[in-house]
């Protein structure tokens, strides 16, 4: 049998109507139920962060979950495709009367992608100080813990609505599947059939 986590939050509703499509209209994870089986698969609703850390550790086979996520952890998994959804990009937040100053010494970044944002600035030779925080990142730039932010951009209102700008884009991101290296090898066959019906299906999209 085949394990699968699949993600809550922002691209939840995208990849569960993926898989309704495969499995039919059974296919929903009841109230709080965190385990769904269904057609010879066993189904794990964890949060997004978590899912390329039950993938990596075999706890599942397959999982989806963002490219930045991915990124961000730098987990030894297979990434075998991108299922174009949840599209997003990683951005760099300033204050809207800021201008982004490369020529600093130093730099302070509120995130909570420590490792895209230490990457990124190190890419530019531009010291950065990063402080990690789990939510409401856009305060940081305004109460002045930080000079700037690196955060999910979606559409960019959030940002305005606080009274910031983009900066500058670090990456695309969209949601993707991958396998755990063990698994692909031992379960090939399985993971290679369900990968070719979904890849099938995002195409017709």
């Amino acid at each position: 049998m085949l394990t699968i986590a699949l993600p809550k939050g922002r691209i939840a509703e995208e990849t569960l109507a993926i898989f309704s499509e495969l499995f039919g209209d059974g296919f929903k994870f009841e109230s709080r139920k965190l385990i769904l089986e269904v057609g010879g698969f066993r189904f794990l609703n964890v949060r997004n962060q978590d899912v390329p850390t039950y993938v990596e550790y075999g706890s599942a086979d397959l999982g989806i979950v963002g490219l930045d996520v991915i990124t961000e952890k730098e987990l030894d998994i297979i990434d075998l495709l991108d299922m174009r959804l949840g599209c997003c990009k990683v951005a760099i937040g300033i204050r809207n009367e800021d201008e982004l100053d490369w020529s600093r010494p130093d730099i302070k970044v509120a995130t909570k992608m420590v490792n895209i944002s230490k990457n990124y600035f190190a890419s530019k030779a531009v010291g950065v100080e990063v402080i990690k925080l789990y939510g409401s990142i856009e305060l940081a730039p305004l109460v002045g813990l930080a000079d700037a932010i690196v955060d999910i951009v979606e559409t960019g209102t959030t940002m305005r609505e606080n009274g910031l700008k983009v900066a500058e884009e670090i990456m695309d991101s969209s949601a993707h599947l991958i396998a755990n290296k063990n698994s692909f090898y031992s379960k090939k066959e399985q993971i290679l059939e369900l990968y070719g019906k979904i890849k099938e299906l995002i195409e017709k999209r």
